[in-house]
């Protein structure tokens, strides 16, 4: 039976899940696994978290790092082939920063909140993340936080 819970994939785990970067891919790599055989149909995440795979494969360390053509193949075969991908609505973005300004966010954390809104937005019942303490504010709106590993086993 596929997981259908609507559930938001972070930078973290995409970047993990179609690059081998050793143990840390384990877990991703599965996730990764069940949403290419429909078993996992809900998954969703954030054009941002696109911008950012690219951002990151392209500049990894020599032995990980991806050209951009390669980059640029993954994300359209693996990631908008197979996930819903949105982005902050217009409506949405002055809330969102009288939001990052009543909770002090400060300097790069703002991405991670703007990634969080859009989850919020798009309805998300969970959030996979390696970076699971730049989003425990979800926790208030009733989102549950998971790394990869912790998804990976209850989502078999």
């Amino acid at each position: 039976m596929a997981l259908v819970t609507p559930s938001f994939f972070d930078t973290s785990v995409l970047v993990a899940g179609l690059i081998e970067i050793g143990p840390a891919s384990e877990h991703a790599q599965k996730i990764m696994s069940r949403i290419a055989d429909g078993k996992i149909r809900a998954a969703a995440t954030a054009w941002h978290c696109c911008l950012e795979f690219f951002a990151v494969s392209t500049r990894l360390p020599e032995e990980f790092r991806l050209a951009p053509p390669d980059a640029v193949q993954l994300i359209e075969e693996e990631i908008l082939a197979r996930f819903r991908v949105e982005d902050l609505p217009e409506k949405a973005r002055r809330i969102f920063l009288r939001t990052v300004r009543a909770d002090r966010l400060i300097g790069g954390r703002i991405y991670d909140g703007h990634i969080g809104e859009i989850a919020r937005e798009m309805g998300a019942k969970l959030v996979i993340t390696e970076n699971r303490r730049h989003f425990l504010g979800l926790l208030r709106h009733g989102i549950r936080v998971l790394s990869a590993e912790e998804f990976a086993s209850r989502a078999q």
